[in-house]
Order: C-alpha cells, then structure tokens, then sequence
C-alpha cells in the first residue's frame, strides 16, 4: 500500500451529499477529496426533481405562511418522536439557507404552487452537472470509478481511507471522512435481513445502480452505532419508471381509481397515492408485489378532457390531460406486454389479468354501489373520488412495489457526526443522506412536504461539511 497522498477531508460519494458537503467544506477553508465508485457523477441524485423548503423566499413571495415550526411538528408528529428531534430541527433549518446556497452555486428553481416543493430546472442531472463542475473550479478532486474500501484509523480518531485502483490498494491520510455513499438499495441480502422483502421478486428498486452499502459497513468497522436499517423511500409505480415508455398509462394508473391485489380483491383507500408512503406500506403487504389499477372509458375520457387528479412527475402536474393513451395502449399490446389489458366486460379483463372473474366482478360491483351512494363502506374513500366503471370499455394496468432508496444505517447526532452505541462521537467521522438515520420514524415523513429525501441530501452536506471543516482546524 502507498501512502503518499493527504488532504484535510474525504467524501465518498458524489451525489448531492457528497457533492454539496465537499462545497461547504471547501467554502471552509479544508481541502476536499471526492471518491466515487461509479464512473460518472450523482448517482440516484441525477433523478430527483426538486427539493423541500421552508420560509424560502419562494414562499415568501406567495404568502406562505408554512414555517419551520410547523414543519418540524408535522415530522416529529408522523414519525411518533421515534426521530431525533435536534437533527430534524437541524434539517429544517438549514432548508430555505440550503435553496440561497443553491442559487448562488448557479442552480435555478421553477416557482410552483407549492408550499414546500422547490422544482430544480433541468431536474437533480443539472444539479449535479453545475455542482461538479464547480467542485473542480474549486480545486476539489474527483476520482470517479475509485471504490473505497477501508476506513484509516489512528486511536479512536479517523485517518483517511483506503481506496482501490487497478488492484491495488492506497491509502490516503485525511483528518475527516464524510459518508455519502447513498444507502445499500441492491444489496439483496440485507434487504431480505433487514425488511423481509426480496429484491426484483415482491420489491423493485428504482434508480439505483451498485448501491451495496460500503459506507454503512465502512461505518461501523470504525464504531459507529447502527440505526434505522429496514427503512425504504416506498411507493408504487404503474408502468412509468423513470424510463418509461408508456409514460400516459403510468400516470393513468396513479390515479385514485379502483385498485385491486392479484385476486380482485381492494385493499386500500385508493386517495392514499397523493400519499406515496401510504401507498408504498399498503402495497408491500401484497406478498406479489403488484397490484392492479382499473378504470373504464368514461374515466379515461375524464383523463383526455379534464387532466390527472394526481401529479406524476414535475412534468405532469394536477390538469394534465393524458391525450395519447390510445397510441400506448396499442404500442404496449404490438410489443406483447403483460402489465396493461384492455376488454369488453369485467370478466374478459378478469381472464386476460389471470383473476377469478367472479371475485373481479363482485369487486367492481360492489365499488360501483359505493359510488352510487356517495359513500365508500369499505375504506371510507373521499366521495369525490368515487367514479364507477360502467363500460363498455375495460382496462388494467400492473403497478409494482417499488422503492427509491434506503433510508439510514448510520447513527448521527444533529451536527451529522457518526456515533457510537453510547453516542459519543467518532472522531472525524461523518454521514449524511439515505446513509445517515434519525430523520424517519418507520415511514418515509411524506406529510411535512415533497422533497424530503433530497433535502435531507443537501441539508445534511452542508451541515456535515461545514461541521467537517470546523473539525480539521481544531485537532492537533
């Protein structure tokens, strides 16, 4: 191993993390280090299409009175106080500097009606396009395609890392080190270990590529306390990915119609999808890991003329009008695809979805009455979502379960230094993002706002390097 190389602070990971804590720390005066695994920057932050914010100046300009305060009770209060309150308190405060850093770096947001969601033009790609780049003008190195291997210690205090590079192993001397390496959303096994799933079988990931959970391990070889693992960023998707094809279908199939398990039957307020977390709890107890979205001609009429109820994407906001279902319909039955059916009856759409046709048909019915009644018996769905399927058009669409990252591994304090079990700090040890826990009870916190994940990214980047640089010129 050589060791020749030193710098005051190492990252590993360049998503929006990484990229942003090595800014801050820079902007600190530390000198920075990014270590990338993959070849090419921003991981799953290439795919984000905005950010949450609190007292921004957004806000401010539309008479948002939604504030800091109430967002910090809204989190604490979905996630029952299991959450570390200073480290959320920390997050939503740093959120509307966070947006104020972000412009002066080059980034520009897309004003929405909204009250917390800060659209990002040209979406996390551009983000991490601009961010890059200025990491470089900075002097920062990235060495991307460089996977880190080992933690460095000396005493109880972090040393640097060890990294790989065409077999060999080097070392780097550093005086902190700050994970940022996106969670462990491929790593099957710990999947299966730590929420009882089976990844690609009844749990799809999306967006993730190599996401193994190195950092978390790195981690703990170094002391730091486990927390948090079995959380995922949950939700469905109906066959609209982010490379999707039939995009119109999946933003049919996202609407709070009728939704069925693999054996007809209902299983939820289907007004849940404007809550993804909901959605994504509800759904992971189909042991399938699918269910079915159902609607007629007369709803997808109401989609052509009056737009979506449901946002899908920053791209697709409430109004949309879905004007080419009809070409992906038919786009999606010429390339033989098994997740959308079209029929003439109840009970041929049963027998093409390969569903008892009695138990689909006493389904519909019996939603049908609840419409006509204005009343949902079952799961007390909001009346103005109650549209019957009357015919004669029929049509299904397959909407898995899915999940777009692993939420915490790590235990941190509200200054994002790792800790032990007893919860000191580890010395020059840091960790932010989907590595990092405490913000989250059991459940992604959908409720305070959109744009959670991603702002806990940034926030947690800035804070974790500012708290970084502060570190390397205090130590002896």
């Amino acid at each position: 191993m050589g060791n020749n190389i030193t710098t005051d602070i190492i990252v590993v990971g360049s998503g929006a993390t990484g990229l942003v804590a090595a800014l801050t720390a820079a902007e600190n005066g530390a000198k920075v280090m990014i270590f990338e695994k993959q070849r090419s920057p921003g991981g799953t932050s290439n795919f984000f299409g905005g950010t949450f914010a609190v007292e921004s100046e957004f806000q401010r300009k539309r008479g948002i009175t939604y504030s800091r305060d109430d967002a910090f009770k809204n989190i604490m209060g979905f996630n029952h106080w299991k959450g570390n309150a200073r480290l959320v308190r920390a997050i939503v405060d740093e959120s509307s500097k966070t947006i104020i850093w972000l412009q002066q770096q080059g980034i520009e947001f897309v004003d929405m009606e909204s009250t917390t969601y800060h659209a990002i033009k040209g979406h996390g790609a551009n983000l991490v396009r601009i961010l890059t780049q200025n990491a470089k003008d900075k002097g920062i190195e990235l060495k991307l395609g460089t996977p880190v291997k080992e933690l460095l210690r000396e005493g109880d205090r972090i040393a640097g890392i060890v990294y790989e590079q065409d077999g060999e192993e080097v070392e780097v001397a550093a005086k902190a080190v700050i994970i940022a390496t996106g969670g462990y959303a491929n790593n099957k096994e710990w999947i299966k270990k730590y929420t009882g799933l089976d990844l690609g079988v009844n749990v799809t990931v999306i967006g993730n590529v190599d996401k193994m959970g190195e950092g978390i391990r790195m981690a703990w070889e170094a002391g730091a306390a486990p927390e948090g693992m079995g959380l995922l960023e949950l939700t469905t998707w109906g066959f609209n990915g982010p490379d999707a094809v039939y995009k119109e279908l999946g933003a049919a199939a996202s609407q709070p119609d009728l939704w069925v398990n693999p054996k007809g039957e209902r299983f939820c307020d289907e007004s849940i999808v404007f809550f993804p977390s909901d959605i994504g709890n509800a759904s992971a107890r189909i042991k399938e890991g699918f269910s079915y979205r159902l609607f007629d001609n007369t709803i997808k009429e109401r989609l052509e003329t009056w737009g979506v109820d449901h946002p899908v994407y920053v791209d697709c906001p409430i109004g949309t009008r879905l004007l080419n279902m009809d070409k992906e319909f038919k786009a999606a039955a010429e390339n033989g695809s098994t997740e959308v059916f079209e029929a003439d009856s109840i009970e041929e759409l049963a027998v093409k979805m390969g569903i008892e046709p009695a138990v689909l048909k006493a389904t519909v019915e019996e939603y049908n009455h609840f419409c006509a009644q204005g009343h949902d018996d079952l799961f007390v769905k909001d009346r103005k979502y109650l549209r019957p399927l009357l015919g004669p058009k029929y049509y299904a669409v397959l909407a898995r379960t899915v999940f777009l990252g692993t939420i915490g591994g790590i235990k941190v304090n509200h200054n994002f230094e790792a800790v032990d079990k007893n919860d000191n700090p580890v010395p020059g040890l840091y960790a932010g993002g989907f590595d990092a826990a405490g913000l989250n009870g059991d459940t992604y916190c959908i409720t305070a706002g959109p744009g959670l994940c991603s702002a806990t990214a940034m926030n947690s980047g800035r804070i974790a390097g500012r708290n970084a640089a502060k570190y390397v010129t205090e130590i002896i």
